[in-house]
């Protein structure tokens, strides 16, 4: 049985298996919702869970007014999908995906639309099919990690990377969820001049950014001063402030983006639409009335890959950071949560939302103590509430959320102390997985730097058996990967 610290990162020398985890005599279920979900038994309390699933929804509440944009597009009939129809949607399929993370995989991981995902179905699949089409594939891209799961191999893959290389997507994630917060914040932009600048002139300017700072500033000195809750008191500050600086300096809504600090003017109430749920079809897309078979079966390599490696990147970064991980990297009852992902792509699929994903935003819970699957039933739950209350999700402003995404890439670089950095065989793969995954943008662009450069390392080393097959067969699906472009060229895909 693995005991589980309450300090993030830690754990005792047993290895986990799905039994651990399991209550001791130390810690005693108090009831029956603590034994299920093993509260005590991980360090943690209901409190501390209730906490996190709420502060990993404020941190990831963006979604439901984002992806509604992001398939806002026309499809190669013209045709749109309804607004209204893609809220409900989003937030139905966040709400099963997330709920069903926490009862079956219990771990405090929540899900919801993949902007990757959603971005590669509006940008490169819909122009060339319908969006039932579109969603038939994302349902397929979800089966097939499924069945990944189903073989044992996803779960295989992942207790087969070296610690290192897990360590180092930990930091990763880390630094790449920092800078998504900094950018959301508008405190970095992309420079016209300089790759990135300090607000969008080299100077910070406004009261948007200004609260973004306050924000982040009360968050890390209510962590130094050891507060309970100090993410979400920070993030519930943050909110009133900018609900008050709004107010009396009148500001135009143009200037917080998507998610304005002010009551809705239509009221919080809205009656949801399930219009688009069940609008699929499966195998369209691969037909001459879509985009043909060889372009579909990329497009449906392209999705797995991004969901695979995507999720199993963020599993292994939150998890080792909730302390849920033994000394090799391996985590308890891993397979059911890895099911769940899997199938997050087909719930996504047949609700019209598009694939699901695992959020590094759950990593904001984890912060506020979450250890449990209790946690992600909470983000559940919220979401679930917001099928009838979405004009609500857009009142916490994306400068005050941001601030715990830099709040929680702060406490993921701790994992830098696990890594070897004189030791140049694992230093340099640990290396290029940490700074590539901020760089490109790319979760799955770090892990296949990190995999590919350690085993072309070992080879040349003389200890070329040292990685082990599985390790092989990674360097050789991630080269497809980088050369993707040409292949497709080759292929004749456009």
């Amino acid at each position: 049985m693995t005991r589980i610290s309450t300090e993030p990162g830690t754990t005792d020398d047993r290895p986990a298996t799905d039994d651990s985890l399991t209550p001791s005599e130390a810690n005693p279920p108090k009831n029956a919702l603590d034994a299920y979900f093993k509260i005590s038994a991980r360090g943690s309390t209901f409190g501390n869970e209730l906490r996190g699933g709420l502060t990993t929804f404020m941190a990831m509440a963006y979604i439901l007014l984002l992806n509604p944009i992001l398939l806002g597009g026309a499809d190669k009939n013209g045709v749109h999908l309804d607004h209204a129809q893609l809220t409900t949607a989003t937030a139905l399929a966040a709400a099963v995906t997330t709920i069903l993370l926490g009862v079956v995989g219990n771990v405090p991981l929540a899900a919801a639309a993949g902007l990757s995902v959603s971005g590669a179905i509006s940008a490169i699949v819909v122009p060339h099919t319908t969006w039932e089409q579109a969603f038939g594939l994302c349902v397929i891209y979800g089966l097939a990690i499924v069945l990944l799961v189903v073989s044992g191999l996803r779960e295989k893959i992942m207790n087969g990377i070296p610690l290192p290389i897990k360590h180092a997507i930990t930091i990763g994630i880390g630094l790449f969820i920092a800078l998504i917060g900094l950018n959301k914040a508008g405190f970095v932009f992309q420079g016209k001049g300089p790759l990135l600048s300090l607000g969008p002139t080299g100077e910070l300017s406004g009261w948007p950014v200004l609260i973004f700072c306050i924000t982040l500033l009360t968050i890390f000195v209510l962590l130094v001063r050891n507060t309970r809750g100090a993410i979400l008191i920070g993030l519930a500050a943050g909110t009133v402030i900018a609900f008050v600086v709004n107010a009396a300096a009148g500001l135009d809504d143009k200037v917080w983006g998507l998610q304005v600090p002010k009551w809705p003017g239509d009221g919080p109430v809205a009656a949801p639409d399930f219009g688009l749920f069940g609008h699929v079809d499966l195998f369209g897309a691969f037909g001459s009335q879509g985009m043909g078979a060889i372009s579909a079966s990329v497009a449906v390599f392209t999705l797995v890959l991004a969901g695979f490696f995507d999720a199993m990147a963020t599993i292994i970064g939150v998890g080792t950071e909730a302390g849920l991980a033994d000394k090799q990297g391996r985590m308890p009852g891993l397979s059911k949560a890895l099911f769940v992902d899997g199938a997050g792509g087909a719930i996504g699929g047949l609700s019209g939302a598009s694939g699901q994903t695992v959020f590094v935003e759950s990593a904001t819970g984890v912060g506020e103590g979450a250890r449990t699957g209790l946690a992600s039933v909470v983000t559940g739950g919220v979401f679930t509430l917001m099928l009838f209350f979405t004009p609500l999700a857009g009142i916490v402003p994306v400068q005050v959320a941001s601030a715990a995404l830099v709040v929680i890439g702060s406490m993921m670089m701790s994992q830098a102390r696990h890594i070897d950095w004189s030791d140049r065989e694992v230093a340099i793969p640990a290396f290029l997985t940490c700074v590539l995954m901020p760089f490109t943008y790319s979760i799955t662009a770090g892990v296949a730097a990190g995999v590919i450069t350690y085993c072309v390392i070992k080879a040349g080393r003389g200890k070329w058996r040292e990685p082990g097959p599985l390790m092989w067969i990674l360097t050789g699906v991630f080269l497809i990967y980088f050369a993707l472009t040409p292949i497709k060229a080759w292929l004749g895909v456009h």
